[in-house]
C-alpha cells in the first residue's frame, strides 16, 4: 500500500464517490479554450509546425521464408523512419477534408474507418475532427457479419480502408447498399490495390486521389464548418467480445475530458519523447494516447505487433525491428504483449547456461528488492539489464498497460528489466479509456490507481455476488464512473444505453459491470466481473478471470480460457500451450510424436499439464472449487483473425464456447 492519500470519498462515506485529492473539481480540458479535438490539433500545429509528427518505416524488401514444417511466412527488411512534420500533416488534412466535401460528404454525416494502424489512419481521423465528420471506427479483424453490421448501422456513404483489406470489404459489398465511395490507403509494399469486382454503385479512389481533388482551386476554398464540444467526434464500435459490436457515441468534450485526466498522470510529456504506435487505433486506449501525444508535440512512429522487435515474426532474421530503429521513450501495451516479452526473455535466460542464469537471477532478485523500496541500480541497468532494455530500443522511460489486468509477476519484471515504471490504467470505451491510472511513485502491484482528475468513481452494492460497500477490510462493489468523459451512449441502442448509463446527482454515470475495492489510500483494485462470475451446481461462485490470471503466467501456458457450467460441480480449462515448453514436457515423458496436433490430443500429456496447473493454482491459493479439474490442449493459436479473441486479446467467451463445444462436452463427460 502506498503511504500518500491519492483519492478520498468527498463525504467520508465508502458508498460516496471518490475523487483525486489533486483536483477537487473535475477537470474538463487539457488546455484553456481547446474544447474540441480540432482546436487541440490547431494549437499543436502552431507550436510544433516544423517538428516531426508522424513516421513510417520504408519497406526495402519482402520475401517468402519456408519454415521447417513447410509453411511459408512473409519476412520483411525495413529501412529508416520517414517523417511528416506537423505542417505536412496539416496540409494533408485540409486537402483530404476538402476532397471528401467535393465527393458529397456533409458535416455531421458519418465517415467509416476500417483500417490497420498507420499514419494515414491518424491523418484521416484528424481530418474528420476538423471538418466535423463523425468518425466511425471498426476493428480490422472483425468478421464479415460484424463489418456489414457496423457499416449499415452507421449509414456511412464514405468508407476508408487500407488496400490490404479491400478483399474483405468486397466480400460484403453486396450487403452495404448505402456505401458510395471506398477510399483506400495504398499498400505499404507498393503493390497495386485489387479494385476490381465491386458493385457498379461503389466508386473506389485512393487516398492520394482524394487529397489531390481537395487541393484543386475549385475545391480548396470551401468553407469549413468546425465542430462544437457536444458534436459527435467518434462512434467507436467495440470488439464484440459478447456478441455483435456496439457503437459507443463519443462527443468531442468526452474525449477532451478523458485525455485531460490521462495526461495528468504522464509527467514530462513533450517533444523530447517519442511514442511507438502499434495497437489498433480502433481501440480507445491507442486513439486517446496518440491524440494526446500529438497535442504535446510528441512524434509518433508507427509499427505493428508483427514488426515491433527484432524477434517479431515478420522481421527477417538479422534485421532490425521497429523499436530498435525508433528507440521510443513511451509505449502503451496490453498485458498479453508484456506477458510475451516476459516469457521470451525468461526462455533466453534459461537457455544461457548455469553461470549466466545464476548471474541474471541474482541481479534480478537484488534489484527487485530495491525497486520495491523505491531505489534503483544504475550499474546493473547498464550491464545485466541493458540487453533486455534493447528489445524495445533501450530508451523506454514509461509504459502504460490497459485493456486487461496485468499480473504482478509481469509488472515487476518490466520494472526491473526495462528500468521504467509501468502505469496500470483502468477505463472502458464508454469512459473514453479514462477512469484510473497508477502514479509513477506508486510501487504497488495488482492495483489500477486512483481516479483521474477528470472523473469520480463510486462503488455500488452487488448483493447477488456478495460485494458491498460495508465489507471489511475494504469497501467493495460494482465500479461506477462519472464525469465529463462519460460518453453519450450506444448508437441506435436506447435500451442498452438506459441500462448502462444513468443521470444521478447532476452527473452522468456509467455502470461498468466490473467489481472493485477501494484501499485506504484511495486506489482501486479490480477483483471480479459480473459476467465472469459463474455459480456452480453446489452454489460456489467461480470468477473465471481470477482463475485465468492465476494460471496464465506459467511457462506452459500461452493463453487460457476457464469455463464453468452452472449445472456442473467443477470448472474446466481450454489451454493454448507454449510450443517449446510442451515439447520439452513431451520429451521428458518420452512421447514419440513430433506432430503438434498429436501432442495436443495426447491424453497423457493433458494429465501432466493438469498436474502443473493444479500446482500453480495451489501456490496462488485458489480455492478447491476454483481449480479446473480437466483440461483441453488447443493446437490453434488464438489471434484476432480467428475470432476467438478481440484486437486487445480479450477472450471472446461465447465464440470459444461454440468453437470448442465438442471438447467441452467431452470434458464434462456428456
Amino acid at each position: 500500500m502506498s503511504r500518500r492519500i491519492r483519492a478520498r470519498s468527498a463525504e467520508g462515506n465508502p458508498a460516496a464517490p471518490y475523487r483525486s485529492v489533486d483536483s477537487p473539481e473535475l477537470k474538463t480540458m487539457m488546455f484553456e479554450e481547446c474544447d474540441t479535438i480540432d482546436k487541440l490539433w490547431s494549437r499543436a500545429v502552431g507550436l510544433y509546425a516544423t517538428k516531426k509528427c508522424l513516421g513510417t518505416r520504408e519497406l526495402l524488401s519482402e520475401e517468402d521464408e519456408v519454415q521447417p514444417n513447410g509453411k511459408v511466412f512473409k519476412k520483411v527488411i525495413l529501412g529508416e523512419y520517414k517523417w511528416q512534420t506537423y505542417t505536412d500533416v496539416d496540409r494533408r488534412i485540409v486537402s483530404l477534408g476538402q476532397g471528401l466535401a467535393a465527393l458529397g460528404q456533409k458535416p455531421r454525416n458519418n465517415v467509416l474507418m476500417l483500417a490497420e494502424t498507420r499514419a494515414d489512419w491518424m491523418v484521416t481521423a484528424q481530418t474528420c475532427f476538423k471538418f466535423n465528420y463523425p468518425l466511425v471506427t471498426i476493428y480490422a479483424t472483425l468478421g464479415e457479419e460484424a463489418i456489414a453490421h457496423g457499416i449499415n448501422e452507421s449509414e456511412a456513404t464514405h468508407v476508408f480502408t487500407n488496400a490490404e483489406l479491400l478483399p474483405k470489404i468486397k466480400n460484403v459489398a453486396g450487403k452495404i447498399p448505402k456505401v458510395q465511395y471506398i477510399i483506400y490507403m495504398e499498400a505499404l509494399n507498393g503493390k497495386p490495390a485489387a479494385t476490381d469486382g465491386f458493385p457498379a454503385g461503389i466508386q473506389l479512389l485512393s487516398m492520394a486521389q482524394v487529397e489531390e481533388m481537395g487541393s484543386k482551386a475549385e475545391n480548396a476554398n470551401r468553407p469549413i464548418q468546425p465542430p462544437v464540444p457536444d458534436d459527435l467526434a467518434v462512434i467507436m464500435y467495440t470488439s464484440g467480445s459478447t456478441g455483435l459490436p456496439k457503437g459507443v457515441m463519443i462527443a468531442h468534450r468526452n474525449l477532451i475530458g478523458g485525455m485531460a485526466g490521462q495526461c495528468d498522470r504522464i509527467p514530462g510529456l513533450g517533444p523530447k519523447d517519442t511514442y511507438i504506435g502499434y495497437l489498433p487505433l480502433a481501440h480507445v486506449l491507442e486513439l486517446s494516447a496518440e491524440i494526446s501525444c500529438l497535442a504535446f508535440g510528441t512524434p509518433i512512429g508507427y509499427s505493428s505487433p508483427l514488426t515491433l522487435s527484432d524477434q517479431s515474426s515478420k522481421i527477417k532474421r538479422g534485421s532490425k525491428g521497429d523499436a530498435s530503429v525508433l528507440r521510443p521513450t513511451l509505449m502503451a501495451a496490453v498485458p498479453v504483449i508484456m506477458d510475451r516479452i516476459y516469457k521470451t526473455v525468461m526462455d533466453k535466460v534459461n537457455e544461457g547456461g548455469k553461470w549466466k542464469k545464476a548471474m541474471f537471477n541474482v541481479a534480478y532478485g537484488y534489484k527487485l528488492k530495491l525497486v520495491e523500496n523505491g531505489s534503483d541500480t544504475p550499474l546493473l541497468n547498464r550491464s545485466i539489464f541493458k540487453p533486455v532494455r534493447s528489445i524495445l530500443g533501450g530508451r523506454i522511460r514509461m509504459m502504460l498497460s490497459g485493456g486487461a489486468p496485468l499480473s504482478a509477476t509481469t509488472q515487476r519484471f518490466m520494472n526491473v528489466c526495462f528500468c521504467c515504471p509501468v502505469l496500470q490504467g483502468y477505463g472502458l470505451t464508454e469512459t473514453c479509456g479514462a477512469g484510473t491510472v497508477t502514479e509513477v511513485d506508486d510501487l504497488t502491484t495488482g492495483r489500477v490507481g486512483a481516479p483521474l482528475i477528470c472523473n469520480e468513481i463510486k462503488l455500488v452494492d452487488w448483493d447477488e455476488g456478495g460485494y458491498t460497500t460495508g465489507d471489511k477490510p475494504y469497501p467493495r462493489g460494482e465500479i461506477v464512473v462519472g464525469g465529463p468523459n462519460i460518453t453519450l451512449g450506444y448508437y441506435k441502442n436506447p435500451t442498452q444505453t438506459a441500462e448502462d448509463f444513468r443521470e444521478e446527482g447532476g452527473n452522468r454515470w456509467f455502470y461498468t459491470g466490473d467489481i472493485g475495492e477501494f484501499h485506504p489510500d484511495g486506489c482501486l483494485k479490480i477483483i471480479d466481473r459480473k459476467k465472469d462470475l459463474v455459480k456452480l451446481q453446489a452454489g460456489e461462485y467461480v470468477s473465471l478471470g481470477k482463475v485465468e490470471a492465476a494460471l496464465k503466467n506459467n511457462s506452459l501456458v500461452d493463453n487460457i480460457c476457464v469455463y464453468a457450467s452452472s449445472d456442473q460441480h467443477y470448472a474446466i480449462a481450454l489451454v493454448v500451450p507454449n510450443h517449446k515448453h510442451l515439447k520439452n514436457l513431451s520429451d521428458k515423458m518420452e512421447l514419440k510424436s513430433d506432430q503438434w496436433e498429436e501432442l495436443c490430443n495426447n491424453p497423457d500429456l493433458e494429465k501432466e499439464v493438469l498436474k502443473v496447473l493444479h500446482k500453480v493454482a495451489k501456490e496462488a491459493k485458489l480455492e478447491r472449487f476454483e481449480i479446473p479439474q480437466k483440461v483441453r490442449l488447443c493446437s490453434e493459436n488464438w489471434t484476432p483473425d480467428t475470432g476467438l479473441v478481440t484486437d486487445a486479446f480479450k477472450l471472446k467467451r461465447k465464440n470459444l464456447q461454440s468453437h470448442y463445444s465438442q471438447d467441452i462436452a467431452r470434458l464434462y463427460g456428456s
